[in-house]
């Protein structure tokens, strides 16, 4: 009788203790590489419980993009570099999750502007001459820090190979142009066919930044493929 029950408890400890060992086992770090909107790079999870988890990420990328203001062409070249930290909830205790947290903006971009004819420019209802003008040179300036907030799919708890996936927004705040400046004759606004040039170029950065002024809500759109471990 004795044995009987010792075996029936050795018995009940068994089952008790199985679902804890396959606590043990699960997944809860995660290493890869992740792709998109917001670039190109690593980034790294870890998975608190079956509803929270932690991820950061850094990413880069770089393009050129042209941009049409006025009678003035901007080549513009684009780079994507930012980093930041997300917290995962996932309600239902799959890979389902609803994400938000901060990321460290440094996405920049840089134009040349040339004129549409080739000939002149066309600034704040001035015509310069392409010689007076020489190249016009814009940059912009954004905030450092900034929000975001995605749904997405981040796969379960199982180890191996796992695809996520990710959909929101990043709240950037109002993309700013710095100050215009100019590399031809009128780089001395002295001289006096430039003496009205820099409340010129002043009208031409306010139009440049209205024709911007949509990405205060930069798209989030990124693929990631790693390993759980």
């Amino acid at each position: 009788m004795r044995a009987s029950l010792g075996a029936a408890l050795a018995t009940v400890a068994a089952l008790g203790s199985a679902p804890a060992l396959a606590k043990d086992n699960e997944a809860r770090i995660s290493a890869g590489v992740t792709a998109g909107t917001l670039g190109i790079g690593p980034e790294f999870g870890y998975r608190l419980s079956e509803n929270i988890g932690i991820r950061a990420n850094a990413t880069f990328f770089s393009f050129s993009h042209d941009i049409h203001s006025d009678d003035i062409k901007y080549d513009a070249d684009l780079k994507l570099r930012s980093g930041g930290a997300m917290i995962d909830v996932y309600p239902f205790g799959g890979g389902f999750r609803i994400s938000g947290g901060l990321r460290v903006n440094g996405n920049k971009a840089r134009g040349t502007g040339r004129p549409n004819d080739g000939s002149s420019y066309t600034i704040g209802g001035t015509t310069y001459s392409a010689a007076d003008i020489g190249t016009l040179h814009a940059a912009t300036d954004i905030n450092k820090v900034a929000p975001a907030l995605t749904l997405g799919y981040g796969g379960g708890m199982a180890r191996g190979l796992t695809f996520g996936i990710e959909a929101g927004a990043l709240f950037q705040g109002r993309v700013k142009v710095k100050p215009l400046t100019v590399t031809g004759l009128c780089a001395d606004t002295s001289i006096g066919p430039c003496a009205a040039l820099a409340a010129d170029l002043e009208a031409e950065r306010q139009s440049v930044n209205d024709d911007i002024d949509d990405y205060k809500v930069y798209p989030v759109l990124q693929l990631t493929l790693g390993y759980k471990f």
